[in-house]
């Protein structure tokens, strides 16, 4: 294996036996789809949506290249957090739990824990305005269903992960489908958007913004999540944990890529119908209506199942993450039930007091910006371990990639610090 593979997270070749046919190898390859899908999930939840609307629509296309800087990031860290379940079969709070002081696997937890929250607010927010705009039901009414519709779904895992796979696989489908046709409805400046990616622009009034997009799009309790994930695809074996970690790979790059088409369609969209119509939209219901008059009620309706869609699949992805967060630091096991009744309450908070639900989503993913640390910390210094990676300890360029993510993650939120005391952000 490569230094490069490694660090990009990219395989090179699907291993290919002596006559071994082409539907044979697909086949092979399905076997290991799957955890970076549900992973993915967390990628395109209403956090996103929030996020990626108000940077769309008040900054045109100049963050486009934060949401391809993102998707690099989250390639690489989804690919170390594989990595360590693939490699020892112990999933990363485990880890930190067996490693770390009692004191800082308090803190590890808290911070995971308050991400967790930050991440069930975008979502239940994101489910309750689905209902609510698709169907015309009050915000009291769509908060209660989508309480109920969180907890059925969370019923689903008793059937398995890969039932839970499939199941998010289609609404990811979903989303997927829905942003790709409003993007070629929307017809974008499509030099603009390979300006924008390829040339960072940030000023003082985007760094909010931006900060809320790298926390939407690389998600502190999918990283914990993912090293639980690739372990029942393990028998243990060295030969077949690095055939699993190769295909693990193509699980990562194609479920990111989709996330990532899918992010940067919800940027361009909203620059090249509401910032080029001179709409600046700080709702998810102004984007709603806004929609329909500038590109149809198809068009209006989609983003709305879209909403849904997302809000409920990325539910499942939470409860999951939760579990294994609230296991593995301190052993500390609270009821499913009682866990999803704490994290939804602050969604209903921010329903109750009237609170903009869009301004609440970027929030809360910033908020998510600045857990991350906590997370791809822990994952560099458990990799780096040779007494626990045995050979898939870490290289000297994947270190160096690593702790350039984690400088680069520290200095934005830095710098929105300083400009938020100053009056700036």
């Amino acid at each position: 294996m490569s230094e490069e593979q490694l660090v990009s997270g990219l395989p090179v070749s699907i291993p290919r036996a002596a006559g071994q046919g082409i539907s044979t190898r697909i086949k092979g390859l399905l076997k290991y789809l799957g955890p970076a899908f549900i992973v993915s999930v967390a990628y395109m939840d209403p956090g996103n949506i929030g996020t990626n609307i108000s940077g769309g629509s008040r900054f045109a296309y100049n963050l486009v290249w934060v949401i391809l800087w993102s998707n690099l990031m989250a390639i690489f860290v989804q690919t170390l957090s594989a990595k360590l379940g693939i490699a020892t079969g112990v999933n990363l709070p485990d880890h930190c739990g067996h490693i770390f002081s009692r004191a800082t696997n308090w803190f590890l937890w808290s911070t995971a824990t308050v991400a967790a929250m930050a991440t069930d607010l975008a979502e239940f927010l994101g489910g309750v305005l689905g209902f609510h705009l698709l169907l015309k039901i009050p915000l009291a009414w769509s908060a209660l269903i989508t309480a109920i519709a969180i907890y059925a779904i969370c019923y689903l895992e008793k059937y398995g992960q890969k039932f839970v796979e499939r199941i998010i696989t289609a609404m990811v489908a979903v989303i997927g489908l829905v942003y790709v046709l409003e993007l070629f409805l929307a017809k974008p400046d499509w030099g603009q958007v390979a300006y924008h990616l390829a040339v960072p622009t940030l000023t003082p009034d985007s760094v909010l913004v931006a900060v809320g997009m790298l926390g939407a799009t690389v998600m502190p309790h999918v990283i914990y999540l993912h090293s639980y994930l690739v372990q029942p695809r393990r028998n243990g074996c060295i030969e077949d944990c690095r055939h699993h970690f190769k295909m693990a790979k193509y699980d990562i790059f194609i479920a990111m890529n989709i996330a990532f088409i899918v992010n940067a369609a919800m940027v361009v969209v909203s620059a090249a119908v509401f910032n080029a119509n001179g709409y600046a939209v700080d709702s998810i219901e102004g984007a709603f209506s806004t929609l329909k008059p500038l590109m149809g009620e198809f068009a209006s309706l989609a983003f709305g199942l879209a909403l849904l869609s997302s809000g409920l699949s990325s539910a499942t992805v939470g409860t999951m993450a939760g579990q294994v967060i609230l296991s593995g630091f301190v052993g500390l096991e609270i009821p499913l039930g009682i866990r999803r009744l704490l994290t939804m309450l602050p969604g209903v908070a921010i329903l109750m007091l009237g609170v903009n639900p869009i301004a609440a989503l970027v929030i809360s993913q910033v908020m998510l910006s600045f857990a991350l640390p906590a997370a791809i910390i822990p994952l560099m210094i458990i990799t780096n371990r040779k007494d626990l990676m045995g050979e898939f300890k870490n290289r000297r360029l994947t270190n160096v990639a690593g702790w350039v993510i984690v400088s680069i993650i520290l200095s934005m939120n830095a710098v929105l610090l300083y400009l938020t005391f100053n009056g700036q952000a």
